[in-house]
């Protein structure tokens, strides 16, 4: 036991297990909590909880179904308050990715009103024309873009919205509006799903299925897809090359700047700020080289995807959410800046102890001792100023009174990064052909997106990395997107080296192509991006997604928000396997609708399993029956 300055008894050296050996013994030593050390303390859970059939809606409860109690006080059975939890979830998961993609769309809106800077012209282009959308110049062409996307976000949810027509895939549409779950407004469909769960209204489950069916698309289509595109107008298109990763991206020469969050096109003009003569001559004032940016959980794999550009103010990304607390505890961090979900409480205490300043840009992520300075694009000038100067005045106060622990070895050198569905086709020569062939030869058995958020209650990463092992052991190629891509990464699973660990046809194809057999495709926003690859192969094949050798897995899901792009997967028309099941085990009837009868309704499945080789045995063998299907 040893000493600690961030809380009121002891650290204990106990610590949940992590995937990532060198940073489990690096947070073990600590003279800090974190996370990691909570989960001990939180190990008993509670019964009604993981079930999913605990209501607290109204003064009644809380109420609690048992064999002995099969309904609460209003009446409502297992399968409503199960039903009724689950949407809730999903609700506020959908809300928060359409929370990101109406930010996003105003910041283009406004930079281009400001004709600022527009980095891709060509990614502008191509969406323009997916949307039949023409303009002027490219400003014009970029405010007619971004007012469509906030017109179909706030249209009523009564009304269909107008993009998805042109969005999403045909085949997928047709069945989508054949099932009657063709959204309307995304703002409006978040509000009427949490309208459905309140107290003594919706009592339907199959009815709050089907909404969160529709949450699902508006999540996948605008939430997602849509990001990816939004921000590659504004911020560059992801360019493939290596990269490094891990802890060891920290310089402590630097003023070292922590980001975290999902909203990339909020930090652009401090990100270019940075970089400015007079800014660094501040920096060198203060008795540091400059400044950098520290890759941290899906905003920093956003950065990292779109490195190329960003090369004189970017280190690398650095870790995952459940990576955080080990990188301020490194000492050589001054300031956090954060600006959505995935910043944990848990930095608090670190920062406080370790003089850290903390910035919050968006309140959704404001925590309770860090200052807020809203992002707001009029007056970015002069809040960038007042960020960059909080941030010199932190370093100097701190440097020289803090310790710095930094991690030797951690990570790696040449991770590869900067994989979209424009890059990986530009990779294959400009054609799905190569990769299609691959699968039919056998080469390449099939294709999983290992997805998602990372946890610690059942250990940091572990079975997304031994997942991932399984999968690529089975000539399964692996395609990552979200925190599970900061743990895989730091795992050493995305370097070319990782080949060897691949099954003999995987393997001779990582070779020969100097690939590594998981692929990183970013930040969870990132999943648009994989189901955008899908609709590639569907299409040069000519069948619906559902027919593809492909399956999902969220291994370590976490968050409402991975709840919100499990319902996009599902329909899809995928399979989605699930570490633990999402709080709906009390429900035999919504467990048997999610687990087996939704493969009748959008082809999509749910597979529960905590179990990695079962798991991978699990989607292996999904794999090869939709092989047979295919006659390959």
């Amino acid at each position: 036991m040893s000493s600690c300055s961030v809380c009121s008894g002891c650290v204990s050296s106990k610590t949940c297990a992590s995937a990532d050996k060198p940073l489990e013994a690096f947070i073990r030593e600590l003279p800090l909590e974190t996370s990691h050390h909570r989960v001990d303390s939180q190990s008993t859970k509670c019964g009604f909880g993981l079930q999913g059939v605990c209501c607290r809606l109204c003064a009644n409860g809380p109420c609690r179904i048992t064999p002995k109690s099969p309904r609460g006080i209003c009446g409502a059975d297992a399968d409503t308050i199960v039903a009724r939890n689950f949407l809730r979830a999903v609700a506020c998961g959908s809300g928060c990715y359409i929370h990101v993609v109406e930010n996003t769309a105003l910041n283009l809106k406004n930079t281009a009103l400001a004709k600022g800077n527009i980095r891709s012209e060509e990614a502008l282009n191509r969406l323009a024309e997916v949307l039949g959308i023409t303009g002027t110049d490219k400003y014009d062409l970029a405010v007619k873009v971004a007012d469509a996307v906030l017109a179909d976000l706030y249209k009523p949810d009564y009304v269909q919205m107008e993009l998805i027509e042109k969005l999403a895939y045909s085949p997928r549409l047709k069945a989508w509006k054949e099932l009657g779950i063709v959204p309307g407004g995304s703002k409006s469909e978040v509000f009427a799903g949490v309208v459905k769960c309140s107290t003594n209204l919706n009592s339907d489950p199959m009815d709050m299925l089907v909404h969160c069916l529709k949450l699902g698309i508006s999540t996948g289509v605008y939430g997602l897809m849509l990001t990816n595109l939004l921000n590659d107008i504004l911020l560059g298109e992801p360019e493939i090359r290596f990269a490094p990763v891990g802890l060891n991206v920290i310089d402590p020469d630097y003023i070292n700047v922590m980001i975290t969050g999902h909203q990339h096109s909020m930090f652009t003009y401090i990100q270019d700020r940075l970089t400015d003569p007079d800014v660094v001559e501040k920096a060198k004032a203060a008795g540091a080289k400059g400044f950098k940016l520290v890759g941290c959980t899906c905003v920093g794999q956003d950065l990292q995807l779109r490195g190329a550009h960003y090369t004189e103010i970017f280190p690398g990304h650095a870790g995952n959410n459940y990576t955080s607390e080990a990188i301020l505890a490194t000492g050589a961090i001054d300031g956090v800046l954060s600006e959505f979900n995935c910043t944990l409480p848990g930095i608090e205490p670190i920062c406080d102890a370790l003089m850290i300043k903390q910035i919050c840009i968006d309140d959704v992520a404001k925590k309770k001792n860090a200052e807020l300075i809203p992002f707001n694009f009029e007056t970015r000038v002069e809040d960038g100023e007042k960020i960059i100067d909080e941030l010199i005045a932190a370093y100097k106060e701190r440097r020289g009174k803090v310790e710095l622990r930094l991690l030797p070895e951690h990570g790696n050198k040449n991770t590869l990064t900067g994989v979209s569905e424009i890059s990986l086709k530009k990779f294959l020569g400009d054609s799905w052909k190569p990769l299609i062939d691959l699968i039919v030869s056998g080469k390449i058995k099939g294709v999983a997106g290992v997805v998602g958020c990372s946890s610690v209650a059942y250990g940091h990463d572990t079975l997304t990395v031994a997942l991932t092992k399984e999968l690529i052991k089975r000539d399964i190629i692996v395609l990552s997107a979200g925190c599970s891509s900061g743990g895989i990464e730091n795992c050493g699973l995305m370097v070319p080296e990782a080949a060897e660990l691949a099954g003999p046809g995987l393997k001779e194809v990582c070779k020969s192509l100097g690939i590594p057999p998981v692929l990183n495709f970013g930040p969870c926003l990132a999943i648009g991006r994989l189901e955008m690859v899908a609709t590639e192969l569907a299409k040069e094949i000519g069948i619906d997604i559902p027919q593809l050798p492909l399956v999902l897995s969220a291994a370590q899901w976490l968050e409402e928000q991975a709840l919100a792009d499990g319902a996009f997967g599902l329909t899809l028309g995928l399979p989605l396997h699930l570490g633990v099941p999402p709080f709906i085990t009390g429900s035999p009837l919504v467990t048997k609708v999610l687990t087996e009868d939704m493969k009748n309704i959008t082809g999509g499945q749910v597979i529960v399993d905590a179990d990695a080789v079962s798991a991978a045995d699990k989607l292996e063998a999904i794999i090869e029956e939709k092989r047979r299907g295919l006659n390959i």
